[in-house]
């Protein structure tokens, strides 16, 4: 009987929050972003990704249940998506003390590709006319590992301010997690440093904070979510053609067919890599094997 007392009083004694053991409840829009939270947070956090895996940021709507655990959530942390202004009227509305984080604020955003061919259909026409402020934004930020330091620093400082009882905690993981990608900039860095073919073609222009960071630039095939033009398709076969392009990046989540038409014309093949994937390190580094298998394939054979 006398040890039950003695653990009940060790057990009053701990913090309230110790003895709660309630996660905070995060939501984020991506699921790169679910993998940095959980990095950071450990068992401490309780994360979910409103975008699902396998579906389209740009077109996804949260479902009822999805609301529904919205209304209970303690933190959302923004990325920058075009999913998130249209949808966070709606979220603020069901639950009114939601204390939301922009993972963007402080970090340059590059605008995303105009497509840049001498011979145009007439909605590229249109877009290269845009002036900067109108073009759009690139959102993906995570796609360069030295801004995923950023994002997760910031995470890092909103848990320990949401729960500094664990702050500790929070910093520990920060270090380890900010060690990891430089370990993984690093590895990237020498791997593509050699690549004689630095332009890569993509479909949805998904790739360029990588392409900034590692010394590439990305072509892409469709415009502010539009399929090209015929006029706009031959151009870039020509200009594949003329930059020896012997692969073409896609993801899971969008159509493959204007890749695929491009491919067959230029003799090359579409690789769909997942930007949106959980397994962060291991999607880039799948990139960076498809690019380097191809460079290495076109040195082969003289081309």
């Amino acid at each position: 009987m006398h040890r039950y007392v003695v653990t009940f009083i060790f057990l009053l004694c701990l913090p309230a929050t110790l003895l709660s053991a309630e996660p905070i409840r995060v939501f984020v829009t991506v699921l790169p972003q679910q993998t940095f939270v959980e990095q950071i947070g450990g068992e401490h956090v309780q994360v979910e990704a409103l975008v699902n895996a396998g579906s389209n940021p740009h077109a996804y709507e949260p479902t009822p249940g999805q609301m529904a655990r919205l209304a209970q959530a303690d933190l959302y942390f923004r990325i920058g998506l075009p999913i998130e202004a249209a949808w966070m009227e709606r979220i603020r509305a069901v639950n009114p003390t939601l204390r939301v984080v922009d993972l963007s604020n402080g970090i340059a955003r590059r605008r995303l590709e105009a497509h840049d061919h001498d011979h145009e259909d007439q909605h590229a026409h249109e877009h290269e006319h845009q002036t900067e402020a109108e073009i759009e934004p690139d959102p993906h930020i995570w796609m360069s590992p030295l801004l995923v330091i950023r994002l997760t620093e910031q995470i890092a400082l909103t848990l320990s301010e949401w729960d500094p009882a664990h702050a500790a905690d929070y910093q520990a993981r920060l270090m380890q997690t900010s060690a990891e990608l430089n370990a993984l900039d690093a590895e990237i860095r020498a791997q593509l440093d050699v690549l004689q073919h630095r332009r890569l073609m993509v479909y949805h222009p998904a790739w360029g904070y990588f392409a900034d960071a590692y010394g590439l630039t990305q072509i892409p095939i469709e415009s502010e979510g539009k399929e090209p033009g015929p006029r706009y398709l031959a151009a870039l076969i020509k200009q594949a053609r003329r930059d020896r392009v012997r692969v073409i990046l896609a993801q899971p989540q969008l159509s493959t067919k204007a890749a695929q038409q491009v491919a067959r014309e230029i003799g090359g093949r579409v690789a769909v890599i997942d930007t949106l994937s959980a397994d962060y390190i291991g999607s880039l580094r799948h990139l960076v094997q498809v690019l380097t298998a191809v460079d290495s394939s076109q040195l082969d054979t003289g081309r």
